[in-house]
């Protein structure tokens, strides 16, 4: 499963169903750049296969805001606006319906492939490494 997907029926991603990956090891793990950022822009994406969101984070001084599309519909405009997220800045870009995503927001699968977007304490200052 390379990208997820949605799925009600077929409920792809049941944590009882999914076997544990292979270890990858510290190194590749420490090599994503995982940082706090802060939502400050949140647009309609219509042109995307698939229900989305583009939205416009800010990861503060040293890295500045990055473009993503997000499959997060299940949030509205006004849930996301200023909401802080944490992003995986290193894994290159991918170009969807002619939009630049420059980074992956993270959150949790529900069994159907609905994504829950990670939380953080408000206090946590935007561009924080995520350990």
């Amino acid at each position: 499963m390379a990208q997820h997907e949605i799925d009600p029926d077929r409920r792809p991603y049941a944590p009882e169903a999914l076997a544990r990956k292979p270890d990858v090891g510290a190194d590749a793990f420490f090599a994503v750049d995982m940082r706090a950022g802060r939502i400050v822009d949140v647009e309609p994406f219509p042109e995307a296969r698939k229900p989305a969101w583009k939205l416009t984070v800010d990861f503060g001084p040293v890295v500045g805001t990055l473009r993503t599309s997000a499959q997060v519909t299940n949030y509205s405009a006004e849930q996301l606006q200023g909401r802080l997220v944490v992003g995986a800045l290193n894994l290159g870009r991918k170009r969807i319906a002619g939009f630049t995503s420059e980074f992956l927001v993270l959150g949790a699968l529900d069994p159907d492939g609905t994504v829950r977007l990670l939380e953080l304490p408000d206090d946590v200052q935007v561009g924080a490494p995520i350990a």
